[in-house]
């Protein structure tokens, strides 16, 4: 009889409860039992997983390590994902192979390439792949001779912090004086160049960004399933040009995608995104997690969650490719359960868990299997046909 799998995703994006959904519904029929953590009682990966604990607060990165290490023992974790403080739990791949534990993540070295988006574009161009032109600017001189030197090509400039996630931060910046058109509708990405300027001056310490010309659409987002040995079994680009969301198998995104994964060794799954400068595709971001998007490539007959998983036990999945290309979607918000009672933030020196959770019935899972959440932590969308 084959044994059921542990895995254990920590405070990861709402969308990844389809994560979970597609590990327990693997082509394999192996069972699998999920741990999750989280900092927030109402995540609804806490109340999707199997076994839900807080994570304590305020922890440095090595005394998050040893948290991480302590709950591989105590839950007998096979497979780690890791999303909070990636970069210092892959530093001890070896300490948590020793407690039975394998790691879902590239190795250091990728993580910190990865990590600065400064070096993550000087990184790529050095194997041949496109950026945009880019500058790295830390005060407001700064950002105005980047700012004209856009301008002046043409092109509207953005900025966005030099590291982080999603596009938390980014903006997009205007000569536009500050007016009460601004303050009608839903909130813009747009700023008036003044009041960054006037920002960036009374600032007590300097900022750390990227500035860049706003990139056009289409955004396609390749995800990728990469080997230890650094061979991609799985590339299938998503495709985003307004609400309407699709998949390609289009070389002028995948072969620079394979570039990235491989060279970098990106093990098992990571998120590559382009879009294009004038008529050529180039590099946005890279991401080295599974993509919240990841699950829509079961609209392609993919199971992506799985696969990595395998690949981390030692079991090969081999060459993958779609079937076929899912039909054009967009999404759509959709309810998605949650424990039944909040419960009070966890303190750092109160390690109780939350108790089991109540698996919910198949047909309940199916109904939400193809949700896409709005924002990390605040709703879920569902995929349906645009």
């Amino acid at each position: 009889m084959v044994s059921r799998v542990r895995v254990w995703l920590n405070r990861t994006y709402a969308e990844n409860v389809f994560f979970m959904d597609q590990l327990r519904r693997n082509p394999s029929d192996r069972a699998v039992e999920i741990h999750a953590t989280h900092g927030d009682a109402d995540s609804p990966v806490l109340a999707a997983a199997d076994t839900a604990e807080l994570e304590p607060e305020g922890l440095s990165p090595a005394a998050y390590v040893e948290y991480a290490l302590a709950q591989c023992r105590r839950r007998g974790i096979d497979v780690f994902v890791p999303r909070l403080q990636q970069a210092a739990i892959v530093e001890h791949r070896a300490e948590f192979a020793a407690v039975g534990t394998a790691l879902l993540a590239p190795p250091p070295q990728a993580v910190a390439v990865f990590e600065d988006k400064v070096i993550a574009y000087e990184a790529v161009q050095a194997i041949g792949v496109p950026v945009p032109q880019w500058w790295r600017v830390r005060t407001a001189d700064e950002l105005v001779a980047a700012v004209d030197e856009l301008e002046a090509g043409g092109h509207k400039a953005c900025f966005k912090p030099a590291s982080g996630a999603g596009g938390v931060g980014f903006r997009v910046v205007t000569r536009s004086p500050f007016a009460l058109a601004q303050l009608n509708g839903f909130p813009s990405p747009y700023v008036p160049l003044d009041l960054v300027v006037e920002a960036l001056e009374q600032a007590e310490e300097p900022v750390d960004w990227l500035v860049m010309p706003r990139l056009e659409q289409p955004e396609v987002s390749v995800d990728c399933l990469t080997g230890p040995d650094n061979r991609v079994r799985l590339a299938v680009g998503r495709t985003k040009n307004g609400r309407r969301r699709g998949f390609t198998l289009h070389e002028q995104w995948l072969e620079p995608a394979r570039r990235i994964a491989e060279g970098f060794g990106l093990h098992y799954l990571s998120n590559i995104q382009f879009r294009m400068y004038g008529d050529r595709p180039v590099l946005m971001d890279v991401n080295t997690r599974p993509a919240g998007g990841l699950h829509q490539l079961s609209l392609c007959g993919v199971n992506a969650p799985w696969a990595a998983v395998q690949l981390a036990l030692g079991e090969d999945p081999g060459e993958m490719a779609p079937p076929f290309l899912g039909q054009d979607y967009t999404v759509v918000s959709a309810p998605r359960p949650l424990r039944p009672v909040s419960l009070p933030q966890q303190r750092a020196e109160d390690p109780e868990p939350l108790l089991p959770v109540t698996p919910l019935p198949a047909d309940t899972r199916d109904t939400a299997a193809m949700a896409e959440s709005v924002a990390p932590e605040t709703g879920n969308r569902a995929t349906a046909p645009a």
